[in-house]
């Protein structure tokens, strides 16, 4: 969506004044939100990820037997543009080469036939090289390598499907992990058991990215630790396993493998996808075929046609994305433009309320019922497509926007607000807050098991959940007395780092926990000058850059000495905003500082241009750019601050 014509540069003398200035750059931006809404009332923008999902979708093709040449064509042209120039991919805009990413596009690349002396190719294979080649790679990684015979498979974990048999009240089961890992697990137990290969052209072998050349090399895998810890105590176990994988014995192996393909064939989601997200959805589509689906059957066929809604192409380029979030950009899109004064008459507004209305998810079956099977279903999901797992975050949010609407006696909007707020109360944790997609998901030892050497695979409380959370529950009326809310503040306030700030668990990073806590906590009634939210405000002072935005790099998330330290963005300084008008500092010179840079930074067609990630999948493993993140947030933080100048101006 970004264009690249100059922003708008800021006038020094004789310069309009600014609610002159205010007034044109919201009206601007409400009007480039106007015009890419979708005829259905939804806002839709491109979720961009690293290069490793586009080079495991070439694979994917290969793998299942559907390879289109001139498609392949396209993604080598995609990978071309996005390499770094000494020849590896990264993570995120502006991170280093990561090992992982730079494999997975490479031996993509080869696949695809390009030319190992390509000059990329060299560069590519120069940096996989350095940082310790195949054999320093993530488990993922040895596995689709595994899959095509670039990787021996007794260099995998053991993920034995007889897991699928543990019940869900006994620990090492699979609702131990989380909504986004769970489904790629069970799918992975099956890959792991069979230990399929798919053959490939001697010219695509990746011999060449073993440092020791592969007869040398050591088949290891996943995280060390000392003896005496969980994760040495899994390694033991591990090695037990795949003892016993040797075994031509396995008494539970076929009706491990039975349960495991129903559960897949069960939660395939109505778009061919599986919980609406890449991971899952390659390695289910995998794993059937392994288990002798023919490209054919409804499921693998609806599967495969289903990436198409998540493509990208242009006439040289295709890329997929991670995922798709209408609900999200709606939601987010209906409240800036409410935030900045768009009347809630206006047909935009009612079309994304009716989208929304239609998009609740009302059936039974999702797997959060494993954890609280009487609690009526009543949330919204990230995707079109998702009956399985809708989550508290959307939902929160998307309460927030059609509460604005005012459709009050609206019977309608009335069972849904009813039925989403008490799905979301009864999501609470034990200690407070909200995870995202399951009540309790918190057993740490499942992250020490050999598989688990990527991203989060549970799903714990985090701050900015809990803090939308929280914020629909004090714009609802909830009392500051009620047991909800004072759980959730006990929770917020017990999270707050030494420095004042909060942690950001699906945005980046410790300002998007500001500019998600601090809004909550005003709703809920909270006195805004106490200390917590004055050492937040403190915070907040300390970390504009000097061109007065915000933006703050994704290395935080492992290196908290850069918490706040970044580029400036317009996405991260309108969080930065919102904290600040939340405790009331609007016309303070922090925040007048935010705003003439998203003034000065805006586009002359009403958006801004933003190439870093600013949004987390997995903090620091795996990154996202939204590319409506600097179009709906700073509309809603330059409207919410017109409306706080007003307030302020009326009460004197």
């Amino acid at each position: 969506m970004a264009t690249h014509d100059a922003p708008r540069q800021p006038a020094m003398r004789g310069e309009p004044p600014l609610a002159e200035r205010l007034s044109q750059g919201i009206q601007a931006s409400q009007d480039y939100l106007l015009r890419v809404q979708f005829p259905d009332g939804s806002w839709w923008g491109e979720l961009e990820a690293n290069c490793a999902i586009h080079a495991e979708y070439l694979l994917l093709t290969h793998f299942l037997g559907k390879p289109d040449p001139q498609r392949w064509r396209k993604i080598v042209s995609y990978l071309r543009e996005q390499q770094l120039p000494e020849g590896g991919w990264a993570v995120w805009h502006g991170g280093p080469s990561d090992l992982n990413c730079t494999v997975e596009c490479y031996f993509a690349m080869k696949l695809a036939g390009v030319d190992p002396n390509d000059p990329a190719m060299r560069r590519a294979r120069e940096v996989a090289l350095a940082l310790g080649g195949v054999p320093n790679t993530r488990v993922f990684t040895k596995m689709w390598l595994a899959l095509f015979g670039q990787w021996d498979w007794r260099g995998t974990p053991a993920l034995p499907p007889e897991m699928m048999l543990v019940p869900p009240w006994m620990p090492g089961n699979i609702y131990d992990f989380a909504a986004w890992a769970r489904a790629t697990i069970v799918a992975c137990t099956v890959l792991l058991s069979l230990k399929p290969t798919c053959h490939v052209p001697s010219y695509a072998s990746i011999d060449e990215l073993y440092p020791l050349g592969r007869h040398r090399t050591r088949y290891t895998f996943g995280k060390n630790g000392s003896p005496l810890s969980w994760t040495g105590f899994f390694r033991g176990v591990d090695k037990g396993l795949r003892l016993m994988e040797m075994s031509p014995v396995k008494p539970l192996r076929g009706v491990a493998l039975r349960k495991a393909e129903r559960w897949l064939l069960e939660r395939q989601e109505a778009d061919g996808s599986w919980g609406g997200i890449q991971p899952p959805w390659v390695y289910a589509l995998m794993a059937l075929k392994t288990l002798g689906y023919p490209m054919d059957h409804p499921v693998m066929a609806k599967g495969f046609a289903g990436f198409e809604r998540f493509a990208r192409e242009t006439a040289d380029t295709f890329h997929t994305e991670p995922c798709v979030s209408p609900v999200w950009d709606t939601c987010i899109a209906m409240l800036a433009l409410q935030d900045s004064g768009l009347p809630p008459a206006h047909p935009a507004l009612v079309k994304s309320t009716e989208w929304l209305l239609k998009n609740q998810v009302l059936d039974h079956g999702g797997d959060w019922q494993v954890k609280r099977p009487r609690l009526q279903p009543g949330g919204w999901a990230f995707e079109f497509d998702n009956a399985t797992y809708p989550d508290v975050d959307d939902t929160a949010m998307v309460l927030i926007a059609l509460r604005k609407m005012g459709w009050d006696g609206n019977p309608r909007m009335a069972q849904a607000l009813e039925r989403g707020a008490a799905w979301m109360e009864g999501m609470q944790n034990r200690n407070g807050g909200w995870g995202s997609f399951d009540v309790d998901n918190t057993r740490r030892l499942m992250t020490t098991i050999p598989f688990c050497d990527f991203g989060e695979v549970i799903d714990p409380p985090t701050e900015d959940v809990t803090a939308h959370a929280l914020e629909y529950f004090g714009r609802a009326g909830h009392e500051s007395r009620s047991a909800v809310v004072q759980r959730a503040l006990r929770y917020l306030y017990g999270a707050q780092q030494r420095d004042g700030s909060w942690w950001g668990r699906w945005g980046v990073n410790y300002v998007y926990g500001l500019g998600s806590v601090l809004p909550a906590l005003k709703w809920a009634g909270e006195d805004m000058g106490q200390p917590a939210v004055r050492k937040a405000v403190e915070w907040l002072d300390s970390h504009p850059n000097a061109d007065g935005g915000f933006g703050e790099a994704c290395e935080s998330y492992r290196n908290p000495d850069m918490a706040g330290r970044g580029p400036s963005t317009a996405s991260q300084t309108s969080w930065a905003l919102l904290a600040l008008i939340a405790a009331g500092e609007a016309r303070g010179r922090t925040a007048r500082r935010a705003v003439e840079y998203l003034l000065h930074t805006q586009k002359p067609h009403g958006s801004w241009d933003e190439p870093q990630f600013t949004g987390t999948g997995f903090p620091h493993d795996f990154m996202i750019n939204y590319h409506m993140y600097r179009d709906y947030w700073p509309l809603m933080a330059l409207g919410q601050y017109r409306e706080a100048l007003r307030q302020e101006a009326d009460n004197v």
